[in-house]
């Protein structure tokens, strides 16, 4: 029989050799091997949103032809080479595939979400499933909280798009959360002030909104929700300033580079360029414009037959602004990532389009010092199933963690409660040389 001092011992020594097998387990490579994945050095992350579910099977891992009228599966276009050896990606691709070697094919990323495009856009976005006791931060909040502006004067997370508590801060906090705008004709709404508004009218205003806040916060000492909010009014009224506003004139580019980026999304694009210039950190920008082909990545039914312009359109503004990063030597310091809520199945739906797929589905990755020129993972015969390499959504983000130096297994809080950066994550260790 052992004496309670000796049982305590042992048990604690076993518990302390379980904990360093389950670590050792958890840092594995494939062939047993203990990894060691260097931490990266990306300054700047943009997440390109292709709203809706763009389909694997007719963009980045193109396989046999079907045919919708027979309701044969396969892909909706043909192959093309790129400039990596024995990596195909559509057709409509064509300015992206000679440049294929600046990129990496994620194409075995997957998640159990397949039908309502709300939960799966969560789970991109924040990596976690949907929770009733806890609202995640997105990807970009993870990032701005941990690495703040990379510039003076500028705040850490643009969205160009819609706002919506997926790609906000969640228990993170205002002080993590996004400005946005919908459009590059104007800057975000609501900083700049009305032209009416003179200098000498706008400091005397300031002078006492400084003296009803610093009264306000005395009296509320110690409430964060106050203080976080007093934080945001301060920051906005700081970027009402010329300073950061005219990084939303367009026109300061040549025609000639603007026509290179194409139409709006295009314009968004290059937009993203100035903005990472100044100092942002993370730009998400939305491609779902719908009135291409009327449903955007969305593409049940006849929502499909013009599928190929958004795939064109993507294609143009994203060669675009790799080229112009890689010109601006920002490029190696940005890591672009090209996302969707899920994939798409290769048969066809009675209409002819493509339903949900959130078993097997591509994640185009770009720049950010990455050992690039890559395709991690193989599919089937259809991009149907995952033959090889499968990469969880939570490895996808602990792999955008690590490449912007970021501990993947930093654990943030919730007020009081430790919450892991990633849900299990592990980055792809392929990408880091």
């Amino acid at each position: 029989m052992l004496a309670r001092r000796d049982f305590l011992t042992q048990s604690a020594a076993a518990l302390s050799a379980a904990g360093f097998a389950a670590n050792l387990r958890a840092n594995e490579g494939e062939h047993g091997s203990t990894v060691d994945i260097p931490r990266g050095k990306a300054e700047h992350c943009v997440i390109v949103w292709l709203g809706g579910g763009s389909g694997q099977i007719d963009t980045w891992d193109p396989k046999r032809l079907g045919d919708p009228k027979s309701k044969k599966p396969g892909s909706y276009y043909s192959a093309i080479d790129t400039a990596v050896h024995g990596t195909q990606v559509c057709e409509h691709f064509s300015k992206c595939a000679p440049i294929m070697d600046r990129f990496n094919l994620v194409r075995t990323v997957h998640h159990d979400v397949i039908d309502e495009h709300a939960a799966a856009t969560n789970r991109m976005h924040t990596g976690y499933p949907t929770s009733e006791t806890l609202t995640y931060p997105s990807i970009g909040s993870v990032i701005a909280d941990q690495r703040g502006a990379a510039g003076d004067g500028v705040p850490p997370y643009i969205l160009i798009g819609y706002p919506s508590a997926t790609r906000g801060p969640g228990y993170l906090g205002a002080k993590a959360g996004y400005v946005y705008l919908t459009d590059t004709e104007s800057g975000p709404a609501g900083l700049a002030r009305a032209a009416e508004i003179t200098a000498d009218r706008q400091y005397r205003r300031e002078a006492m909104l400084a003296k009803m806040r610093e009264a306000y916060l005395a009296k509320e000492q110690g409430n964060k929700l106050v203080q976080n909010y007093d934080g945001m009014i301060g920051e906005a009224m700081r970027y009402g300033g010329p300073q950061f506003m005219r990084l939303f004139n367009l026109a300061e580019e040549s025609g000639s580079l603007r026509d290179e980026y194409g139409g709006e999304f295009g314009q968004r694009c290059l937009l993203t360029r100035r903005l990472l210039e100044a100092g942002v950190r993370v730009v998400e920008v939305s491609h779902n414009l719908n009135f291409l082909n009327g449903t955007g990545w969305d593409v049940h039914n006849q929502g499909i037959l013009n599928q190929h312009k958004l795939i064109q359109e993507l294609d143009q503004a994203l060669a675009a602004m790799i080229l112009d990063l890689e010109r601006v030597k920002l490029l190696d310091k940005t890591l672009i990532m090209v996302m969707s809520e899920f994939g798409r199945p290769a048969g066809f739906d009675g209409g002819g389009g493509r339903g949900h797929h959130g078993k097997c589905f591509t994640v185009a990755l770009a720049g950010g010092g990455l050992k690039n020129g890559l395709t991690i993972g193989e599919t089937d015969e259809l991009a149907m199933e995952i033959v090889s390499r499968p990469v969880s959504v939570p490895d996808l983000h602990a792999t955008v963690y690590n490449a912007l130096g970021i501990n993947p297994k930093e654990t943030l809080y919730a007020g009081d409660r430790p919450v892991p950066i990633t849900d299990g994550g592990t980055p792809v260790q392929e990408l880091f040389a």
